[in-house]
Parts: structure tokens; C-alpha cells; sequence
């Protein structure tokens, strides 16, 4: 028989609330945006007014750490669902304020009418009724009089008996002493365990990450600035995304603005720049993998928790040396010439634009093998081409997605284990072979999909390689790019649908080309075989005056644009009869181009 991991108790809301005020309880969501809307807040203290049901709390013991003197602590509990109701709990009921999405602190208010024993979140229309008690807050706090408020209602309200609105702020003041029952989980159990009784036992939440668990214990930690920590986290990952934010936290959180983390965020009010916008899943995977060379978040909590993995004990000592270094890592993260060195290395590989960019985890990896390099003493040009090389390798595979986090944990360690060298040309080899290049490469390119790696891989190629927009003599794709420029269909849309081809064929990205909106108009839905034609002969008989799209003056200009867009020149291939054997050359093609930029970074 299975030993049971948990206890179910029932608690007076009161016993929470007495909880969260000693620190006995841990909420870390109560650092970060409340999500539950005021008139949410005014349904929840209903449901306990009418003596509803109002689910489950979830806590999860934080284990007993042996301390210096040899002695333990007593792991307090993290609430890790619920916090949303706890918190509501403490705004309604005990008037703390809380931070909305947009990081204000805020008060919410809700009143109540003791004649038609309603509630109502607080408004301008309550504020001139005498018949509301404004606040319920009045009731539930520490000295509150509830015979003083009776008479203070019952004197603006003359019709009113004072037995009978005593009987119902009674009531009311009576909810804290409503049942809410609380699974403690035991502190032995893993991450995946909890995270599957989380989704069992609250099937409407949204599934905890490993993530949540390691900035519920960042958070829940007071002695080694745990608070701080995960603000950092937080806040910078909001303030690359939203550069204003920056005077909210200025003049909203003053003490954190104190701190060395604002100082060293500091440079994000005046960057806009979207390449790589992290979120704190991102920051904290970045961080750990890249100083403690580990890749499972997992291991992370156990750190923090003060895990031994060969004695299997929680020690003090290894608590604070994992948070020592995780704040050393959520600095370097942070840092402004680092990261920015980062984002140049992306945008230097021809990633432009962040729509290039599909996989976060292969950033995430890039950053945390530019920082590595960066740690071990690597020269700045070999971290570059070290770091491009890697990112390109790993958008073409598909290396972190599925089982990214297994894949990350391997990497680092056999980096660590072999050097970066080394281990890279392991990998290159195995990965990208002759017979990747000439034949699976040309088959990922059988698709409709413009997000599909290898067509980002190739226009960020001809970004690398300068090439200029499809017909074009002046315009980049670089620049085109940019500014969210066309995708022009060599083999027009409308000529294709007209001759039968479905979207799977007429949309294929082997049939897409990077121009300049004009030259796309232009050709609008005039054959290739047409309007190629044309561009040959203006540049082979200038003086004619020949009608064409594009901007190439000469005949070798042309050719040479051709070629950078990997377009066939075999003019039999731009007949509708032969768009199959068009597309099947032009893939091939483009993958050669996807080699030769592999090379060259």
C-alpha cells in the first residue's frame, strides 16, 4: 500500500490570514500583478457569505534545513494555489493593497448593504449612499469595534433597528471564521509530482512550470534576499517589453529602486530593440544553466532548497552558496553590454527581425553559450562565431523543441565535459552531413509555413550575405525585412489558382521571393515566363525601352540576383507545366545557399 503524501486539514480563514500576516505561509504570486478583477473579489466574498465552497488551498512544505549549529529549521509552506483567493482575502478583508498588471498598487474596496445584504465593488454612486457600509475592511481590523459600527450605521440610517444590523455585520464579520480545507504536500515529494496533483486537484488552473516553482522558492526565501531576487527577475523581464515601466518602479517601488538589480536594469528605459524579450521562464533558465551548468529547473528548487544530492539532506550552507550564484547569474543576464553583445551576434548572423526568430529556447541556449564562452576567457570574434554558428545549427534541427530542457541539461555538461570545440564539431558532424544538406534540408522546405526554420534560416542568409531585394538594384533585404516587406510568389498567386494549383502548392515557400512592395504590384499576376522575359530583354537591348519591373540595368546585374534568391535560370522551369520541377531545383538550391552561409559564419 502507498503511503499517503499529504494531509487535508480544514482552517478558519482567520488562521490563514494570521498566517500570511507572522510569515508562516509563503505567497510569492503576491509580489507580482493580481490577476482576479474587483467585481471577482465582490463574487468571492459572496460565495463565503452564503457559506459556499470556495475549493482547495495547495501548500507545499519547504524542507527542514539543517543549519550551521546542526540544528533545523522548520520549513514554512508555500501556497502554490490559491494565492489569487488569499490575496483577494487580504485586499477585501484586511485592506493590503495590490499590484495590478500594470504594476500599480491599488486598494479594493468593497462595500456592502446590510439592508439587502449585498455586496458591491466600491464606486462614486456607494460613496454618497449612507445605506452602504463603504468598506468592509472596518470589521476585520485589528481593534475593530463591531457594536461602534452599528451605531455609526444606525445613526445615518434612523429606520434602521441596531439588532437587526447587528445580526447581520455579524454575519458577515462571522466569515472569517469559514472552513477552508488546505492539502499539505509533503516536502519530499518531486516537482512532477506536485505538478500532477496541482492539474488533478484543480483542473481549471493553468499548469505549473518547473519555473513557478523555482520563483515560488526565490520569493518565499527572506534570509538571502530572496524578495529582491525574484523583483529582478520580474521586472526586468517586464521592462524589456514595456521601457515606460521604468518610472513606475522608480516612484512606485522605492525600496527596490535602492537596490543594485534596478541599477543594473537601468539601461532598458531607452532600449527598444524586440530581438530577444525574455520571460522569466527565459531569465531563469539563462541564468542557472549558465553558472551552475545545469539545465533542469528541477534542480534549481532543490538548490535553493538546500539540497545535497549525495547526502540526500537540506543544509544551509548550499541554500545560500545556490542563491549567491543564481543572483551573480540574474546580474550577468542583466548586464548591458552583455546582453546587447548577445543581440549584436543574432542580428550579425542575419536575424534581423524577431519574426525570424521561432524558437525562444534556441536563444536561450545561444545566451547562455555566449555567457559561458564569456566565463571561460573564449576571444570575443571566436564567442561569435562559436555563438552564430550554434544558433543556426539548432534552428535547422530543431534542437530545443520537444524535450528542450533535457537537451539543454546535456548540452551544457558536455560542453563542460569535452570543451566547446570539441564537442560542437561532434555535433555538426552528426547533424549536418552531406546527406542533410542535399536531401533533408530541400524536404523541410516542402512547406506553406514563412515561420518554418529553414525558410528563416534562409532569408536571415541572405540578410548575412547582402543580398539585394528580388529584382532590385538598390534595396536589401536587410532593409526590406524591416520593415515587413512583401513575400512575392515568383509564380504569381492568381496565376497558379487559375490553373487549378491548390494553396499547398501555390504557397509553398520555395515559390516565395523578398521584394520591394512596388515590384510586387508590378508583376501583380503576370506569368513568370512573362515577366522575366521582359527583365532579360531590358537588359540585353537597354535602348528598346522594354516594359519591366525590376531596377537591374545589366544582364550580369541580373543573373547575379537570381542567384541570390537561389532562383533556377533555366527559363523551361517558368511555364505553369513545370512549376513542380521549378519548385524541386529552387529548394535544392536554397539549401546549397543555407550551406554556404553555415560555412562562411
Amino acid at each position: 500500500m502507498t503511503a499517503q503524501r499529504y494531509t487535508v486539514t480544514q482552517y478558519g480563514i482567520s488562521t490563514l490570514l494570521t498566517w500570511v500576516q507572522t510569515g508562516a505561509i509563503a505567497i510569492p504570486e503576491i509580489q507580482r500583478p493580481f490577476v482576479w478583477s474587483s467585481t471577482k473579489v465582490r463574487n468571492f466574498l459572496d460565495s463565503l457569505y452564503q457559506g459556499f465552497p470556495v475549493g482547495y488551498l495547495i501548500a507545499w512544505k519547504n524542507h527542514d534545513v539543517k543549519l550551521k549549529d546542526g540544528s533545523f529549521s522548520d520549513g514554512k509552506r508555500i501556497l502554490i494555489d490559491g494565492q489569487q483567493r488569499v490575496t483577494a482575502l487580504m485586499a477585501a478583508l484586511l485592506g493590503w493593497e495590490v499590484m495590478t498588471k500594470d504594476y500599480e498598487h491599488v486598494r479594493i474596496r468593497i462595500a456592502f448593504h446590510p439592508q439587502r445584504e449585498v455586496f458591491e465593488v466600491h464606486n462614486p454612486a456607494i460613496a454618497k449612499d449612507v445605506t452602504w457600509i463603504q468598506d468592509v475592511s472596518v470589521l476585520f481590523a485589528n481593534g475593530a469595534d463591531l457594536f461602534s459600527v452599528v451605531m455609526g450605521y444606525c445613526a445615518q440610517n434612523p429606520g434602521m433597528e441596531q439588532k437587526d444590523v447587528f445580526q447581520v455585520l455579524s454575519r458577515l464579520a462571522g466569515i472569517v471564521n469559514n472552513q477552508v480545507g488546505v492539502i499539505d504536500l509533503d516536502a519530499a515529494l518531486d516537482i512532477e509530482t506536485v505538478t500532477e496533483i496541482f492539474i488533478r486537484v484543480n483542473s481549471e488552473g493553468v499548469p505549473l512550470s518547473q519555473a513557478d516553482f523555482a520563483m515560488s522558492k526565490i520569493a518565499s526565501n527572506e534570509e538571502y534576499g530572496g524578495s529582491d531576487l525574484r523583483k529582478a527577475i520580474d521586472y526586468f523581464c517586464h521592462l524589456a517589453v514595456a521601457p515606460d515601466f521604468y518610472k513606475k518602479i522608480q516612484e512606485g517601488d522605492k525600496k527596490f529602486a535602492d537596490t543594485d538589480y534596478f541599477g543594473k536594469m537601468s539601461w532598458l528605459q531607452n532600449e527598444n530593440d524586440d530581438i530577444y524579450d525574455p520571460s522569466y521562464t527565459d531569465m531563469l533558465r539563462v541564468a542557472f544553466t549558465s553558472e551552475f551548468r545545469r539545465g533542469k529547473l528541477e534542480d534549481l528548487v532543490a538548490l535553493l532548497s538546500g539540497r545535497n544530492f549525495e547526502t540526500k539532506q537540506y543544509e544551509a550552507d548550499i541554500a545560500e552558496k545556490s542563491f549567491a550564484l543564481l543572483r551573480k547569474g540574474v546580474m550577468n543576464f542583466m548586464n548591458e553590454n552583455k546582453f546587447k553583445q548577445f543581440v549584436m551576434i543574432v542580428t550579425s548572423a542575419g536575424f534581423v527581425d524577431s519574426a525570424l526568430l521561432g524558437s525562444q529556447n534556441v536563444l536561450n541556449f545561444g545566451y547562455i553559450l555566449y555567457l559561458s564562452l564569456r566565463d571561460s576567457g573564449a576571444e570575443q570574434n571566436q564567442i561569435q562565431k562559436f555563438v552564430r554558428r550554434w544558433l543556426v545549427m539548432s534552428m535547422l534541427t530543431g534542437r530545443y523543441s520537444g524535450s528542450a530542457e533535457t537537451r539543454i541539461d546535456n548540452d551544457i555538461k558536455q560542453i563542460q565535459e569535452l570543451g566547446f570545440e570539441r564537442y560542437a564539431q561532434l555535433t555538426y558532424d552528426g547533424e549536418l552531413s552531406d546527406a542533410y544538406w542535399d536531401t533533408m534540408l530541400p524536404q523541410q522546405l516542402v512547406t506553406i509555413s514563412t515561420a518554418s526554420p529553414a525558410f528563416n534560416v534562409f532569408r536571415a542568409a541572405q540578410v548575412y550575405m547582402l543580398d539585394k531585394g528580388f529584382l532590385s538594384d538598390a534595396v536589401t533585404v536587410h532593409s526590406l525585412l524591416t520593415v515587413k516587406s512583401d513575400l512575392h510568389h515568383f509564380f504569381p498567386k492568381d496565376f497558379l489558382k487559375k490553373n487549378g494549383a491548390t494553396k499547398g502548392r501555390y504557397n509553398q515557400v520555395a515559390n516565395l521571393v523578398v521584394t520591394d512592395t512596388p515590384i510586387n504590384l508590378c508583376i501583380g499576376s503576370t506569368p513568370p515566363e512573362v515577366y522575366m522575359a521582359a527583365e532579360w530583354e531590358a537588359c540585353l537591348q537597354p535602348d528598346a525601352k522594354k516594359k519591366r519591373c525590376g531596377h537591374i540595368e545589366l544582364p550580369e546585374q541580373l543573373m547575379q540576383n537570381l542567384n541570390s534568391h537561389c532562383i533556377p535560370l533555366d527559363s523551361e522551369l517558368y511555364s505553369y507545366e513545370r512549376y513542380d520541377d521549378f519548385l524541386e531545383e529552387r529548394r535544392k538550391l536554397m539549401a546549397g545557399k543555407m550551406r554556404e552561409y553555415f560555412k562562411a559564419l
